[in-house]
């Protein structure tokens, strides 16, 4: 009796043991994707001019990731469902490898944007899937309660780990090594989710994918975003325009699509969710503010203060440690101040941040700038997703869905924003503009009343998955 309790024992031991195995890949995943959307920061001065373009060119780099990552987010994810989540891991790991290649080969600007939105493609294939998996393979309780924790906390140190990871590559390597990364991690966890992640059954219900939502909303910022590229690089205002209107008529497609569809890609049920709206209202506002915020200082540190790649990144450092300050103080500001006030405390820390850099625009300034925004971004970032989050169990996919979408898309659009007004006039304009939005949005936000003005994010908001 006592030794076939002892074998039980160590069976179970052994299976907590490979979920956590299993764990820790599928946490790489997460990992690999978001490194990929702040990894090229402190590469772009070198790149652009090895490739012979533009700032603004540069833009498209940055953004290109960002945009399709966020527009196919939520189609990306039901793709899992149809066709079973390993093998759609499986499959972006693969895409995501071989983007990785013509990055590493790129010979133009515009290749290596397309590199970036193939990686972005996959980034929103990959990430929804591998959190399914990662739900599935572990059990519930307190092994699934640590993946999870797991999870966020990947996603927490590639974003801060990204800007330094990519300065010091290409300081001793080259801007290109950081592409070559990224296909050694992407095989890497591939052979490790064949190894350890058994496969999965397809849904054979009928899954509306949502095609036409997901595409006019991804083309809907490819066209803001590349109409102001076009308007920095000098071309025709005629044709940058066009090419704007464009984007916002897609856009526009786009809700007025989904308003009428029997089957929207979000279900109607969640936008009456007073959360939800306002975390999508803050994960976009952050991102936007912070990202064009870190992109402009960086240009500005190398092409105009001809600091190297490295010191750059080590200046940006503070960045990403008050960054994660920033979230573990959140938490108690949100049981002194409610989610509202804390997110109107966190934007407001960001436009301090901002100003910064428009009165002291110095290597020392623009360090203490970092550390201030990063802060700020901490502090909201983890506001905007409590509150967006705080749904019945079975909308919290959804919900997270929303929420990953307008962060991505706020990087997007503010960076092409910012880039473009500090191109047509200069850093510290763009700089004070940014200033002006996270102060406005702050107040939006300070003045808003989530749930009723609750505190308590242990309570939860009742959500319908279907409309």
């Amino acid at each position: 009796m006592t030794q076939l309790a002892g074998n039980t024992d160590k069976r179970s031991r052994g299976e907590e043991a490979g979920s956590g195995r299993a764990a820790v890949a599928l946490c790489g995943v997460q990992f690999v994707d978001v490194l990929g959307v702040t990894v090229v920061v402190t590469t772009l001065p070198r790149m652009l001019a090895d490739l012979g373009a533009t700032p603004a060119a540069g833009t498209v780099v940055v953004t290109t990731y960002a945009m399709f990552f966020g527009g196919l987010l939520m189609v990306a994810s039901r793709i899992g469902d149809r066709l079973g989540h390993r093998r759609v891991v499986l499959a972006a790991l693969a895409l995501f490898a071989a983007a990785s290649v013509l990055g590493a080969l790129a010979e133009s600007v515009w290749m290596l944007a397309g590199a970036r939105a193939l990686q972005g493609a996959a980034a929103a294939a990959s990430v929804p899937a591998a959190l399914r998996l990662l739900t599935t393979v572990v059990p519930e309780g307190p092994v699934r309660r640590r993946a999870v924790a797991g999870w966020s906390a990947a996603g927490a140190t590639a974003g801060a780990s990204g800007f330094f990871v990519g300065g010091v590559l290409t300081e001793l390597v080259s801007w290109r090594a950081v592409y070559w990364l990224n296909i050694a991690l992407a095989a890497g966890l591939a052979a490790a989710i064949v190894a350890m992640i058994p496969r999965d059954h397809a849904d054979t219900s009928d899954v509306r994918i949502g095609w036409r939502s997901s595409l006019l909303l991804t083309g809907g910022a490819m066209g803001v975003v590349a109409g102001t590229t076009m308007l920095g690089e000098g071309r025709s205002r005629v044709l940058a325009g066009a090419v704007t209107v464009l984007g916002l008529l897609a856009a526009a497609g786009f809700v007025l699509l989904e308003r009428r569809s029997r089957h929207p890609l979000v279900a109607r049920a969640a936008w009456r969710s007073s959360g939800l709206r306002w975390g999508a209202f803050g994960s976009f506002f952050v991102t936007a503010t912070t990202s064009s915020s870190v992109i402009l200082a960086t240009l500005y540190l190398q092409d105009k203060l001809g600091l190297t790649p490295l010191r750059t990144a080590t200046l940006l450092v503070s960045f990403s440690i008050l960054a994660v300050g920033g979230s573990a103080l959140s938490p108690r500001l949100v049981a002194a101040l409610g989610w509202s006030g804390t997110l109107g405390v966190g934007l407001g820390v960001v436009a301090v941040g901002a100003l910064v850099l428009v009165t002291w625009p110095q290597v020392a300034g623009i360090a203490v700038a970092a550390g201030v925004s990063g802060l700020g971004n901490g502090i909201a970032s983890v506001a905007a997703n409590d509150m967006g989050t705080a749904v019945d169990a079975h909308a919290k996919g959804t919900a997270a869905g929303v929420l990953n979408t307008a962060a991505q898309l706020g990087t997007a659009i503010g960076v092409a924003a910012m880039v473009l007004v500090a191109t047509v006039t200069e850093p510290r304009v763009a700089w004070l503009l940014v200033v002006l939005l996270a102060a406005g949005a702050a107040v939006a936000a300070a003045l808003g009343r989530v749930g009723g003005g609750e505190r308590d994010p242990s309570r939860r908001v009742p959500l319908r998955s279907r409309p």
